[in-house]
Order: C-alpha cells, then sequence, then structure tokens
C-alpha cells in the first residue's frame, strides 16, 4: 500500500468528523525510512493547505510560522527558508514554496504528520474517540514509511498511539518500545509546542535534540 492509497480513508473521516468545507491535511516530507516522524495532533483552517482552492501539498502547518521555530532551532530546517516563511504572510505562501518548503524537509530526513487528519474550525480539542478512529490508519503509515524513531507531541497524541495514560513531564528523553504489526519502534514523547503548549517549546527543543543525539 501507498500513502496516496491511505488519503480516501482519510477524506472519509474528514467528512465525518472535521469541517465539511474543509480538506483534510495528510502528512508530508521523506517518505522512506526518515530519521524522524513527527505526529501531532490535527489541523485547523489556519492551514492553509486545507482551503479548497489549493491545489498543492495537502501537508502539515502550510501557511502557518510558529511551528518552524522549532525545526530550526532542531537544525532541521534550512535559515533561509525559515526567513522566508517568517516574511511571508499566510495567504502570501504559494504552492511552489510549500514545495520548498517540504523539499527541504525531505532533505533534512523526517516526516510529518497528524494522528488526525480531520481539519477543524479552530483549535478546541477532539475527544479520544475521534482520534481512535485514526489510530489504524497512523499506524499503516508507520508500516509503510519505516521511520527511525518516532517523535509525538503532548499528552493526548502519547497516550492513544502508546495505549497508555501518560503525562510527557514525567517522561521525558525516555523511550517507549510498542510492536505494530510486527514490527517494533521507537517511540519519545513531547511536550507540544503550539498554541497554549508555547510555552514549553523550550523544553520541547531541549528533548528534540536530545533524542537525535542518541538516535540519529
Amino acid at each position: 500500500m501507498m500513502l496516496k492509497e491511505l488519503n480516501k480513508e482519510y477524506d472519509k473521516l474528514g467528512q465525518k468528523y472535521g469541517a465539511k468545507e474543509l480538506d483534510s491535511i495528510y502528512n508530508g516530507g521523506l517518505e522512506q525510512n526518515p530519521d524522524i516522524c513527527f505526529v501531532f495532533m490535527n489541523p485547523t483552517k489556519k492551514i492553509l493547505a486545507s482551503s479548497k482552492e489549493w491545489k498543492g501539498l495537502k501537508s502539515p502547518w502550510i501557511g502557518t510560522k510558529n511551528i518552524w521555530d522549532l525545526f530550526v532551532q532542531v537544525d532541521l530546517l534550512n535559515p533561509n527558508i525559515y526567513q522566508k516563511i517568517k516574511s511571508l504572510k499566510r495567504e502570501e505562501w504559494t504552492e511552489a514554496f510549500a514545495e520548498e518548503v517540504y523539499e527541504d524537509i525531505k532533505k533534512h530526513k523526517y516526516f510529518i504528520t497528524n494522528l488526525g487528519k480531520c481539519t477543524q474550525i479552530d483549535a478546541r480539542p477532539l475527544p479520544d474517540s475521534v482520534y481512535k478512529q485514526y489510530l489504524h490508519l497512523l499506524y499503516k503509515e508507520f508500516e509503510i514509511v519505516k521511520p527511525k524513531i518516532i517523535i509525538l507531541f503532548g499528552n493526548q497524541v502519547s497516550s492513544i498511539v502508546l495505549d497508555q495514560k501518560i503525562k510527557v513531564s514525567q517522561v521525558r528523553k525516555q523511550c517507549f518500545f510498542k510492536t505494530i504489526n510486527n514490527t517494533t519502534y521507537k517511540f519519545y514523547a513531547v511536550y507540544y509546542p503550539i498554541g497554549n503548549g508555547r510555552f514549553h517549546l523550550n523544553h520541547a527543543i531541549e528533548d528534540i535534540k536530545w533524542i537525535i543525539h542518541e538516535n540519529v
């Protein structure tokens, strides 16, 4: 199975759980054996690519600014591209620039995805029951992409993916092993660095630098 084959399933769930006027956001980056797979929560309409007028990549964080502060500070983004991101308004992103950003992500050997692909109007949290509808598809992503390590952002995503109660503050820099479809993956839980989690950005940067040093 290829990643694109999962998109139809994501779209079905997006119609059920997301805003009907917005497209699902899938994933992006290095699709074969990346050093790291980053797993976020779910997209909102702030992602420019969720617009039905957008014909380019339907990948996370297109048109936003704050998340790129994290990636540049852990040396996973070209500083020149970062400066351009910070200079552009949301509507000034082009489909070509989004491709440029994700080509740089490929060069840095990582992959970005969300547990939930259903785009919401705002950042209100989704219930666990919605995220769990996506879990088997996320596991298929892991099977296809085959990342060396997987970094989960936030308590909720970490708890659902690892199927145990996780408090990031109590498990920083701790490796979890989970076997999915006969393959064992290495997971780390990291503070969510966006929105209300912005307060923990420096902790997320510290932990990701340590994880990269230990594993990559």
